[in-house]
């Protein structure tokens, strides 16, 4: 079996927690993690995750809003921190975290019975990267930050059973928002984030055949509102059966299970 949840996403701490279980065991990875140690153990608990069920911490990219928290909780709890070797010198994992493993994109890690396949993205960090994840039967990624819907990233979507996607501004709010202007062109450029049109055209690319649930997440609290979001989903005319939700920054998103059918949580 394969499920998640989200402790929060957006600009002020995102993490997930992914878990695989079998007949034989269960695993427990933490992504991310852009909150402090209370924080984050306020919002495991909130979501009856136990510390000592957690197996490691992968880390997307070196951004504090994705890995601020991650040095200072995993050596407190004696994790293996996972990361590129790019992201572990730009967030200085090299020198602060005791159980560092260096990741390549492209080359899966097996935890027990779950699988996490590293992915590379253009984004604005040193070598960022965003997962996917296999129980061995079914599939979901998590895409949080991404500049454009690449389509070297869009190739290994396929067979996904549940996609967490970043669904960060509306165009129009970005460039009529308070931001500044190098800060509205770097969201908007290549490497910065994906707009709900850029996140539409991912999910029309992409093969959605056993689809079954899709989690906007990354969502600007200044550039976007969740009913853009919502009224984005409903133009691409997706099937009844595929659930659209939204992770929130402050309550994130409860577990879900991932299904061949409708997925439950």
């Amino acid at each position: 079996m394969l499920r998640f949840c989200c402790l929060g996403s957006g600009s002020r701490g995102n993490a997930f927690v992914i878990e695989a279980s079998d007949a034989h065991g269960a695993a427990r990875v933490l992504v991310d993690d852009g909150f402090g140690p209370r924080e984050l153990e306020r919002r495991l608990a909130r979501n009856d995750v136990d510390i000592a069920s957690l197996r490691a911490i992968f880390v997307t990219h070196e951004h504090s809003d994705h890995a601020g928290g991650v040095a200072a909780f995993a050596n407190r709890r004696e994790l293996s921190v996972y990361a590129t070797e790019g992201t572990a010198r730009a967030a200085r994992f090299d020198l602060a975290v005791r159980r560092l493993h260096r990741l390549r994109a492209g080359q899966a890690v097996q935890i027990g019975p779950l699988q996490i396949q590293p992915i590379a993205v253009p984004h604005d960090a040193a070598e960022p990267v965003q997962f996917a994840f296999s129980d061995g039967r079914h599939r979901m990624a998590v895409l949080t930050d991404l500049g454009h819907p690449q389509i070297e990233v869009r190739t290994q979507l396929r067979g996904l059973h549940a996609l967490v996607l970043e669904f960060n501004h509306d165009l129009r709010m970005l460039r009529e928002g308070p931001y500044a202007p190098f800060l509205k062109a770097r969201i908007e450029s290549d490497v910065g984030h994906l707009s709900n049109d850029q996140s539409l055209q991912l999910l029309a690319a992409i093969d959605r055949s056993r689809l079954t649930h899709i989690v906007g997440a990354h969502l600007s609290q200044t550039n976007n509102r969740p009913e853009l979001a919502h009224a984005a989903i409903r133009s691409l005319g997706l099937p009844d059966a595929v659930r659209f939700e939204i992770a929130d920054q402050a309550l994130g998103l409860e577990w879900r299970d991932v299904s061949d059918g409708e997925l439950q949580g």
